[in-house]
């Protein structure tokens, strides 16, 4: 039952992520209640974690994750504050870190930056030559190609949860085993309890 409430709420909160990219593409803005729902999956989750009787095995403690989350709040609001990024994309970043914690930090924002780069080189190159006729108004493609230089983060900030969950190990069959109570690791090898 833990394994599924915990897997269901990483969908739910990827999904969210997801729904962002999309909605920044299509519009550059990102829905508050997409930021909440990715919040409101992490609770359960990390509670069905903590409360299993097995202790954490899943996610690090919560001081890594309300340390992460924290760190991400502040920076980010600066950086909105500056008009670097949108209230949106500051959210965004805000409630993914706490999925991922202090242990996967590095990895969600160094592949957010390499995409978002990539989408800002992009945004260069729209700034400069029309590559599409007559795109969607008042989106991405739309306003870089009439001179804007705005970004649509939320791909990068969803696009870096992803792989941040992948180096986790969210997605792993090890990993995700130790949700069932089945089978412990002991000095990374599984161990089956009977």
């Amino acid at each position: 039952m833990i394994l599924f409430l915990v897997v269901f709420c990483m969908l739910v909160a990827l999904g969210f992520g997801v729904a962002s990219g999309v909605s920044d593409f299509k519009s550059m803005t990102i829905p508050n209640v997409y930021a909440l729902g990715v919040l409101l999956a992490f609770v359960p989750a990390f509670m069905a974690d903590a409360f299993s009787g097995e202790g954490m095995e899943f996610f690090a403690s919560w001081k890594s994750h309300l340390l992460a989350m924290v760190i991400m709040f502040a920076v980010s609001f600066v950086l909105f504050s500056t008009r670097m990024i949108g209230a949106g994309d500051s959210k965004l970043i805000t409630v993914f870190s706490l999925w991922v914690g202090l242990s996967g930090l590095a990895a969600f924002l160094f592949y957010m930056a390499v995409l978002g780069a990539l989408l800002g080189i992009g945004t260069k190159v729209m700034n400069k030559k029309v590559l599409m006729a007559s795109p969607r108004e008042g989106s991405w493609i739309a306003k870089a190609q009439a001179g804007g230089n705005g970004v649509p983060y939320g791909i990068a900030i969803a696009f870096g949860a992803v792989i941040a969950f992948w180096q986790l190990g969210y997605f792993s069959p090890e990993k995700l085993a130790l949700l069932t109570g089945v089978v412990e690791f002991t000095e990374n090898q599984p161990v089956e309890l009977e």
